[in-house]
Formats: C-alpha cells, sequence, structure tokens
C-alpha cells in the first residue's frame, strides 16, 4: 500500500461520511455502558465527531496510520470470515487506541471497541463493522461525557 497527503485526506473525508453510523453508535454504546456502570453518560453531537476527526487528522504522524488502518480495514474480507478473525480485531483495537489517544484512554478504547464490535454488525467486509466500532471505540472514549473524565484525578501530584 502506498500513502499520499492526497489518500490520508481521501480516508479522513471517508471517515467524516460515515458520521451518521458512528455518531448513532457511539451513542448507543454510551446508553449502554452508562447503565451498566448506574452512570449518566452524555451523548456525543455530530459536531463533537467531526471537531474529533479534524483533531487527530491535524497531527500529521498520527493521521498517516490512522489512514492507513482505515484502508486496510476498508479492504479487508476473509472468505468465512472466521478465519480473519484475529487481524480485523487487532488491527481495530488499534485504530480505536490511536484515536483515544495515551494512557489510560488508549486502554479504554480497546476495551470498549470490543463491546462496540460485538453490539454492531454489517453486511459489508469483515473489516467493515470492527472499522465502525474503532471508531465509535475512538471518538466516544476522546470525547467528555464520563463524569470521571470532568474533574481533576484525586491521583496528581502537586
Amino acid at each position: 500500500m502506498q500513502l499520499s497527503a492526497t489518500d490520508v485526506d481521501a480516508q479522513f473525508d471517508w471517515i467524516h461520511e460515515r458520521e451518521p453510523a458512528i455518531v448513532s453508535l457511539v451513542n448507543a454504546v454510551r446508553e449502554d455502558l452508562g447503565e451498566a456502570f448506574e452512570t449518566e453518560v452524555a451523548p456525543i453531537s455530530p459536531e463533537g465527531y467531526h471537531e474529533t476527526i479534524d483533531a487527530v487528522g491535524a497531527e500529521g504522524d498520527l493521521a498517516v496510520n490512522v489512514a492507513a488502518l482505515v484502508a486496510i480495514l476498508r479492504d479487508l474480507d476473509v472468505e468465512g470470515d472466521y478465519p480473519g478473525f484475529i487481524v480485523d480485531e487487532l488491527l481495530g483495537r488499534e485504530l480505536a487506541a490511536m484515536i483515544a489517544g495515551n494512557q489510560p484512554l488508549r486502554t479504554l478504547a480497546e476495551a470498549t471497541f470490543h463491546y462496540a464490535d460485538i453490539h454492531h454488525h454489517s453486511p459489508e467486509s469483515a473489516g467493515a463493522d470492527d472499522l465502525d466500532a474503532a471508531l465509535a471505540a475512538g471518538v466516544q472514549t476522546r470525547l467528555p461525557g464520563w463524569e470521571w473524565t470532568e474533574s481533576a484525578s484525586p491521583f496528581s501530584v502537586g
């Protein structure tokens, strides 16, 4: 695979076009996880989604890696799906983590990816539902809305 700046832009345009599906998935995941953890979690807006994708795209080194994973997952299909189960999970988990940022958000996005993935199915290629789940997990982890992210950590060293 060869990626140019034009290719990276094209992948980010495609990510932006996925907004209706991804925002819906993010909000469903947030609602489910909020119930599971007995907390209120604010939904995200289409604007928040686009701002997050723009922020990821603005970091050139990150953007090219995100674009590469998106391109691979968009094209990934394995006959019978199951034999390719590991590679699409691995790529999806890493994409979610890249979008989310540094620790502990990386690990939270990886965990959220698996939750989103088992609750989202696409009739497209094997990599398509993993791609949607990865975008949703990364974006939802990066955006505010969880109470624990709204205040300073009690573990901060002063």
